[in-house]
């Protein structure tokens, strides 16, 4: 990158503690130093456990936000990768956000591992969840909708901004016939809701998960189950809703209330719904425009589980394209 005039060079310092080895912030074979280096119009030096970055000031400025989360992360016994730093570095340029913003912790779990966007669509998706009453967010699997959906809800359930958690999903069999399934109600509409369970349990301990479930705080229902209903003072998830019908959506979305929020999340491409068309399709266009709902769209640059999903992803969106075409 072509570096700034001697007037717009800055210089900053950031001394590593001693508790933090240098080969973890570097990098294996100085890997992580140099995808920073490529990236960003500053010049990098390292001498024992001082990094110095002289450049652009904009850009120094988020090389010493980076790499101070670096040491965070490595103090609470994670392992930066080229992974993180190149979304850390994507957050930064596409997301138009301070270099503080990426210390903008979600929700800081029970085990004490902070939960915070990792990419520019996640950091423009947790804005809108805080800025609107109605969010809606579609994308690909891996991309942390659900995911940090169920972070801020817990979040605003201890901050006391609203005094219950509604988690629901439409119960739609993803492509196979799973039959007649034994026991009550609960227990045959859990296999669909599990996922929900498995975020829930992995940022709250399951002893206060269960003691909240059981006193009604947090409740885990089928879609069928919101009709009729008035959702006031909730935090409300949707899930999967591209297996929810023109109807049910609507039906879902008219049961807001008095101080609550609502986050629907879904992937259009992989919907379930065995004939008609799903409402996660058409909602854009009927309230897209309406103030207090905001859209937020995920691509493959958003996935955040192993490497190869974002490759399928994109090559799955390629081949989309490729049909459309005349």
């Amino acid at each position: 990158m072509q570096e700034p005039a001697a007037a717009e060079r800055k210089l900053m310092t950031l001394t590593i503690p001693d508790d933090v080895p240098m080969a973890d912030i570097c990098g294996a074979g100085d890997e992580l130093l140099r995808l920073v280096q490529d990236a960003v119009a500053a010049r990098i030096t390292v001498r024992g456990n001082v990094v110095e970055a002289e450049g652009d000031p904009t850009e120094v400025q988020q090389v010493t936000a980076l790499l101070g989360d670096m040491v965070a992360m490595v103090r609470r016994g994670e392992a930066p990768d080229a992974a993180y730093v190149r979304r850390t570095l994507d957050l930064t340029r596409s997301a138009d956000c301070a270099p503080a913003d990426l210390r903008d912790d979600v929700l800081l779990t029970y085990r004490g591992r902070a939960i915070r966007p990792k990419t520019a669509g996640q950091k423009r998706y947790v804005d809108a969840i805080r800025a609107n009453t109605v969010t809606f967010g579609m994308g690909p699997a891996g991309t942390g909708k659900t995911y940090l959906a169920m972070a801020m809800a817990l979040a605003a359930l201890q901050d006391r901004a609203v005094k219950r958690i509604i988690l629901t999903r439409p119960i739609v069999e993803a492509g196979e016939s799973l039959g007649f399934l034994p026991g009550t109600l609960f227990e045959k509409v859990d296999p669909y809701i599990r996922p929900l369970y498995d975020a829930l349990y992995d940022m709250s301990d399951n002893l206060r998960t269960n003691q909240l479930i059981e006193d009604g705080t947090i409740e885990i229902a089928p879609l069928a189950f919101m009709r009729g209903r008035t959702l006031n003072d909730s935090f409300v998830i949707l899930d999967e809703a591209q297996n929810a019908t023109p109807e049910q959506l609507k039906m879902f979305l008219t049961r807001l209330g008095f101080g609550s929020k609502m986050v629907v999340t879904g992937d259009a491409t992989q919907t379930d719904l065995p004939r008609g068309a799903s409402g996660f399709a058409q909602v854009r266009s009927i309230l897209e425009g309406v103030d207090g709902i905001a859209f937020c769209d995920f691509g493959g640059k958003d996935v955040v589980r192993h490497s190869l999903v974002a490759a399928i992803v994109e090559a799955y969106e390629r081949a989309a394209e490729g049909k459309e075409r005349p």
